[in-house]
C-alpha cells in the first residue's frame, strides 16, 4: 500500500500531507476557540432550520428514499443513514441564510464540516470531541484554499453556486481527517471529491435546492472519504491535471492559480477569516443593509420618494433582479431590494421577515418599487476590504438626501463578531425553537467540545425535535 501521495511536493499531496499530519495542537488556542464558536452558529441554524416548511419537505422526501440508519436528523427527534443525515443536516444549516460564510472564497463552512463530521462519527463509533474538533478544523482550512484557487467570487461571478463548487473537498477533509485517512488515502479522497463538485447559482431565485445545494456537497465529501478509506481510488493529483482536472475544468478563463491551495498551511488560519451573519440575507447584502439601519432613525417610510444602492459587481450579478410579486422566502433572502426594504421598514433582516405575509406586504412592495440599484464596476479593483461595500442613498419627498456608504459590515474580519455576540446569537437563534436549559445544555458542550471523551453528548442533545421558528 502506498504511503504517501503521488507527489509529496505538488498542491494536492502537499495538501494531503497537511490534513493527514494535523494535530489540534499545531492550531493556535484563539484558532480553537474560534472554531468551537464558529460551530456553535452552525449548531444554531441547525436548530431554527429544523422545522422550517421546505425543511420538512426535504426530510420527508430525503428520509423515504434512504435506507434506515442511526445518524441524528438534528431537531426532528429522526435518524437514518450517514449519507441521508449529511444532506438534510446541511440542509438545515443553510436552512434560513443565517450561517458563516467566507467572504473572499465564498462558501459556507458549517453547512460542509458538521454534517461530514456528525455522519462519519455515526458510522465509525467512539470519536472523541478533540478528534472532531481536529477534523472541523481541517474543513476551515481547506475549503477557502480551494475557493481562493479559483478566485473565489469570480466563480459567483460565473454563475456558480461556488459553495458546492469548494464545499466537497471541504467535507472530504473533514471526513478524511476524522476517519485518520493517510496522506495517501487523502489524495483520492480529494480526487473523489472533486469530480462531484457543482452547482448552479440560478437556485437562488425560487428553487427550494438552493438550501441543499452545500447537502449535496458534504454528502459528497463524505462519501469521498468513505470510499477512499474502503481502497477505492481517485483522481491523482487533481489539482495539477492538465486533462480534466479541477482547476482546468472550473477555471477555464480566469487563471487558476494551484499555489493558493498551500500557501501559509499551518501559519494563516483561514478558520479566523470565516464571517458569522448577523442577518438572515446573502452575505453580500450586509453591507447595504447595515447602511439602510443606520439611515432608518432619519427617514419615515412615508416620506420616501426613491432608494438607490449602488454595489460592486459580485453582489450585483448576485443579488439584483426585476422582482416579481411575491418573491419565494430564498428569492428574498437572495434580493437586494427586499432586504433594504425590510431593513428600513423594520430595522431587521430576521426570520420575521421572510414569513409569507411580509413577503407580499403591499408597504415592502412599495418601497422596492421606488429602489434603484446600481453597479459600479470600479468596485472591482478597490482594496478588498471595500469590493464588496454599499451605499445607500434615500431621496425623500421634499428633496432631502440621506446617504451612507459601509465598506465592510460588521462581521468582516477586521471587524468580527465576538464569541461573545455569538453566543447570544446562538441563545436568540436556539430559544426561539427549544427549551432554555437544552439551548444551555447544547451550548456547554460545543464550547467545551474538545473536552468531550464522545461526541454522543453533543448529538444526543441535538437529536430531539424542536418547534417550527415559523410556525
Amino acid at each position: 500500500m502506498r504511503d504517501g501521495p503521488t507527489d509529496p511536493t505538488g498542491p494536492t499531496g502537499a495538501l494531503a500531507r497537511w490534513v493527514a499530519d494535523l494535530a489540534l495542537d499545531q492550531a493556535p488556542e484563539d484558532i480553537r476557540e474560534r472554531a468551537k464558536y464558529l460551530l456553535l452558529d452552525g449548531v444554531g441554524c441547525a436548530l431554527v432550520g429544523a422545522q422550517l416548511p421546505w425543511s420538512r419537505v426535504a426530510t420527508d422526501a430525503v428520509t423515504a428514499m434512504e435506507a434506515t440508519g442511526d445518524a441524528i436528523v438534528i431537531g426532528t427527534g429522526r435518524t437514518t443513514s450517514p449519507t441521508a443525515a449529511a444532506v438534510l443536516n446541511s440542509t438545515f444549516i443553510q436552512g434560513f441564510e443565517l450561517d458563516d460564510f467566507h467572504p473572499i472564497a465564498p462558501l459556507h463552512s458549517c453547512s460542509l464540516v458538521i454534517p461530514a463530521v456528525l455522519s462519519t462519527a455515526a458510522l465509525v463509533g467512539g470519536v472523541t470531541g478533540a478528534d472532531a474538533l481536529t477534523a472541523a478544523i481541517a474543513g476551515f482550512e481547506v475549503g477557502p484554499r480551494v475557493g481562493h484557487t479559483l478566485h473565489g467570487t469570480q466563480m459567483l461571478d460565473r454563475g456558480w453556486h461556488s459553495g458546492p463548487v469548494f464545499g466537497t473537498h471541504t467535507a472530504a477533509m473533514a471526513a478524511g481527517r476524522l476517519r485518520g485517512l493517510s496522506a495517501a488515502e487523502l489524495e483520492d479522497a480529494l480526487g473523489l471529491a472533486a469530480t462531484q463538485s457543482g452547482g448552479l447559482m440560478a437556485a437562488q431565485y425560487e428553487a427550494m435546492s438552493k438550501r441543499m445545494q452545500h447537502g449535496f456537497a458534504a454528502r459528497n465529501g463524505f462519501y469521498a472519504a468513505g470510499l477512499a478509506a474502503a481502497g477505492y481510488t481517485g483522481i491523482k493529483r487533481v489539482f495539477e491535471r492538465e486533462y480534466g482536472g479541477f482547476l482546468t475544468v472550473f477555471g477555464e478563463g480566469h487563471a487558476p492559480e494551484a499555489a493558493a491551495l498551500t500557501r501559509g498551511l499551518g501559519e494563516y488560519w483561514e478558520t479566523g477569516v470565516i464571517m458569522v451573519k448577523s442577518y438572515a440575507a446573502m452575505g453580500g447584502l450586509h453591507a447595504a443593509i447595515e447602511a439602510a439601519r443606520t439611515l432608518r432613525p432619519s427617514v419615515s417610510a412615508a416620506d420616501i420618494a426613491r432608494v438607490d444602492v449602488t454595489i460592486g459587481e459580485t453582489v450585483y450579478k448576485h443579488g439584483w433582479w426585476p422582482p416579481q410579486r411575491p418573491l419565494t422566502p430564498i428569492g428574498a433572502q437572495m434580493h437586494i431590494g427586499y432586504a433594504i426594504a425590510a431593513a428600513i421598514l423594520d430595522g431587521a433582516v430576521l426570520p420575521e421577515q421572510f414569513t409569507p405575509q411580509r413577503l407580499d406586504a403591499d408597504d415592502i412592495w412599495q418601497l422596492m418599487g421606488v429602489t434603484s440599484v446600481h453597479l459600479d464596476p470600479d468596485l472591482s479593483d478597490a482594496p478588498i476590504t471595500e469590493r464588496f461595500g454599499a451605499t445607500v442613498t434615500v431621496t425623500t419627498l421634499d428633496g432631502v438626501v440621506h446617504t451612507d456608504t459601509v465598506h465592510r459590515p460588521h462581521g468582516a474580519p477586521d471587524d468580527p463578531v465576538t464569541n461573545a455576540e455569538l453566543l447570544d446569537k446562538f441563545r436568540a437563534l436556539a430559544d426561539r425553537v427549544t427549551t432554555p436549559a437544552r439551548a444551555t445544555a447544547i451550548a456547554d458542550a460545543v464550547i467545551g467540545l474538545d473536552e468531550l471523551d464522545d461526541i454522543t453528548t453533543l448529538t444526543d442533545l441535538l437529536a430531539a425535535p424542536v418547534a417550527g421558528a415559523l410556525d
